[in-house]
This record gives structure tokens, C-alpha cells and sequence, in this order.
């Protein structure tokens, strides 16, 4: 029989002489549970929130995006780039032509990015799914603008009227006196409008034909994106075409071409788990209280113990059990009513977003990853927690 586990149990479960040492035994494991179910909604939130971003980014990002260095422009009918594109490891593709353009609604104008993309865009980034009013239709006039610059303008998709007139300058000399010689000018009717962020709002997406007669180019592009096949190695794939290009292009992976955001995200996630790490180490004050004033109260016991043969290890391992005990029931009531809030709001979408938001209910994801660091977390603030008044409290207090 494990001799402290049974008597830190029968100290933990039975009644005490003094109610004071219940209460603060109560409060120990509530705090401990509180701070533990924060942890895991919290975090579970984070997930959520960083699934959505990224899942609204991947759909304008490809899975790997090929640029120039030097310049802006490069042409993709070249020998090494059509072998790239060749490969058994590429499922969809895409040439892009981007540049930045006036917009002039009525009285109204806006800048913007234009993003002139190929045929294989839709099917490679399911871009449709980010329409929120109207159709995904580049074909002919139309063009897909962002909720930002929809939102400037007050067009309305599908609607005749709300012909668009985009200006861009043109490339080379001008001689012309008059300003408006030196724009090219292109009419537009805007089929519908997608939302992803404040900073992707501002782009409007068109066909590439279009765009690159609008900015002065034939058969250029500013960047090629590539998605690949389920099942490739990414990122060896991509190291394959840094070698094949040399150090004239860049390369870059879906992180890297957002690297900024998913930095920040992290960053934001981290601090926050630390935070509340230093809100639970303030609730495990009480289980120092409690165990202290249980050592106090049981001095009468601890004599009669070590009389019978106990020595002082075994004493304090009495008191180091009770204390993870009041932190593992605290831990487990946690981790249960935490991911019960998850499952509820994952399964009912009890908590809503405000109307216009991407989803409905707010995004919650549990990860394995996250459940088992907070376990190591708090049993590690709990035992020591726990060792620090054992260890001086039973030498300072009781003469064993």
C-alpha cells in the first residue's frame, strides 16, 4: 500500500478540524480549474482563428510562388520555366500579372491592386468560395473587386450601371502635355465581391489579358503560382525549382510569402499562453496556503508518525501528494469543462460573429499539442507549488 498517497487522500477528503482549511483547499482546486479552462478555451481560440486566417489565405496564396529578383517582370514561355511547369508534381498553375491602378466610380475613386491571373486561378485556389455578394466571373468585362474598395466605390455586383473606369500609366516616354495621354484606360463591370482582409480587400482580380494590356505588357508576368498535388513533399519540390532557376527567382512557400502574419500569430498565441501561466501561478498561491496551514494543524499527527518510525521524507511526501492531488483534481475538473466549452461551441456555434464576418460562429480547433503542454504546465507549477511550503514549512514549523 502507497502510505502517503493513503493519508494525503484521507487528509484531502476528509473533514478537517478547521472549516478555514476546506475553504482554502476549494478555493486551491477552483483556481487551479479556472486557470486550467482558460488555457484550453484560450488556446483552442487561437487555433481557430489562426485556421480561418490561414484557410482565407490559402486561397489567394498559392501553394508556391515563383518571382524575379531583379525587376518586375520575367516571361514564362521560357524553356526552363515550361519544364518546371511540366512537372508530374504540379496539379495547378497559374500566371499572374499584378500592378496598382486608379478606380473611378461616378464621383469616386479608389487605388487598387490589380491581380490578373490565367485560366487555372479558380480551380487552384477555390476563389469563389470568398465571393460574398455576386459570381466569381472574369470572362469578358467582368472583374471580382474587393470588399475595401466595393466599400469606397458603392458598386453593386451585376449591375449594368456600375461600369467601372480603371486607369493606369502608361510604360515608356510620354510627350504629351496632357496627363490623360499618359494613362490607359479600361472600362469594367464588377460581377462580384470578395472579403478576406483588411489588406486583401483592396486587390481586384481580373483576367490576365486584360491586365496586361492595361499595364503595357504582352506576355509577362510578375509572378507564376503553383499548387501542388496531394501527397508531394512541398518543400522539396520547391528546393527543386530553386535549383533549377538559380538565384535570379524567388521561391517561396505558402509561410514565406506570409511570414509576417504567421510570425505574428505565433508571437500573439505565445504571449498569451505565458499570460495566463502567470495568472495560474497567482491561483496556485492558495495551494501554498492551504498545504501550510494543513502542515500546522496536523503537527499533533506528524508526531504521533514519527514515533511510530516515520521519518521526515516520508512526512513531507505526505504533504508534496496532497498538494498534486488538490493540483490534479483542479487540472482535470479544467481540462474537462474547457473542452467541453469547445465542443459545445465547435458543435452549436453558441458564441456568433457579428454579420458580414467569414463564418457564422467563432472558430474554435482543439490540438492534442496544446492539451499536453498545459498538463505539463500546470503540474509542474503545482508541484512546485506544493514542494516549497513541504519542504520549508516542516522544517521551520515542526520539530521532527
Amino acid at each position: 500500500m502507497n502510505l502517503p498517497l493513503f493519508i494525503a487522500k484521507r487528509y484531502l477528503i476528509s473533514k478537517k478540524s478547521h472549516n478555514a482549511i476546506n475553504i482554502i483547499s476549494g478555493i486551491s482546486v477552483a483556481g487551479i480549474c479556472i486557470g486550467t479552462m482558460a488555457l484550453v478555451i484560450v488556446l483552442s481560440a487561437f487555433n481557430g482563428l489562426t485556421d480561418l486566417v490561414q484557410s482565407l489565405n490559402n486561397s489567394f496564396d498559392a501553394d508556391i510562388e515563383i518571382t524575379i529578383k531583379q525587376g518586375k517582370t520575367f516571361d514564362p514561355n521560357a524553356s526552363i520555366f515550361q519544364k518546371i511547369l511540366k512537372s508530374e508534381n504540379i496539379a495547378h498553375y497559374t500566371e499572374v500579372m499584378e500592378g496598382n491602378a486608379l478606380l473611378k466610380y461616378d464621383d469616386k475613386q479608389s487605388i487598387a491592386t490589380i491581380k490578373g491571373v490565367s485560366a487555372g486561378f479558380q480551380e487552384m485556389s477555390r476563389f469563389d468560395t470568398l465571393v460574398r455578394e455576386g459570381d466569381f466571373n472574369i470572362s469578358k468585362n467582368n472583374i471580382v473587386i474587393g470588399r475595401g474598395v466595393s466599400y469606397i466605390l458603392q458598386t453593386r455586383p451585376n449591375d449594368l450601371s456600375s461600369l467601372i473606369s480603371i486607369y493606369a500609366p502608361k510604360r515608356g516616354k510620354i510627350t504629351s502635355m496632357n496627363p490623360e495621354d499618359g494613362l490607359n484606360e479600361m472600362k469594367a463591370y464588377p460581377a462580384g465581391v470578395f472579403s478576406i482582409n483588411d489588406e486583401l480587400d483592396n486587390y481586384i482580380i481580373l483576367d490576365i489579358a486584360r491586365a496586361r494590356t492595361l499595364l503595357d505588357y504582352t506576355t509577362e508576368v510578375t509572378s507564376l503560382e503553383i499548387g501542388v498535388k496531394k501527397g508531394t513533399d512541398g518543400e522539396k519540390f520547391r528546393n527543386e525549382i530553386i535549383n533549377l532557376l538559380g538565384g535570379n527567382y524567388e521561391v517561396k512557400s505558402r509561410e514565406q510569402q506570409n511570414s509576417l502574419l504567421y510570425k505574428t500569430m505565433q508571437s500573439e498565441k505565445l504571449w498569451t499562453f505565458i499570460i495566463l501561466m502567470f495568472i495560474l501561478i497567482i491561483a496556485t498561491f492558495n495551494v501554498i496556503g492551504s498545504l501550510t496551514m494543513l502542515i500546522i494543524e496536523k503537527k499533533k499527527d506528524i508526531t504521533i508518525l514519527n514515533n511510530m518510525g516515520a521519518d521526515i521524507k516520508l512526512i513531507r511526501k505526505i504533504f508534496l501528494v496532497e498538494g498534486i492531488l488538490i493540483t490534479c483534481i483542479g487540472a482535470i475538473l479544467g481540462l474537462t469543462l474547457g473542452l467541453l466549452i469547445c465542443w459545445v461551441q465547435i458543435q452549436f456555434g453558441v458564441i456568433t460573429m457579428s454579420e458580414g464576418y467569414v463564418v457564422n460562429a467563432y472558430p474554435v480547433q482543439v490540438k492534442t499539442s496544446d492539451i499536453l503542454m498545459i498538463i505539463f504546465a500546470v503540474l509542474t507549477i503545482g508541484f512546485l507549488a506544493s514542494w516549497y511550503p513541504v519542504r520549508i514549512f516542516t522544517k521551520k514549523h515542526l520539530a521532527v
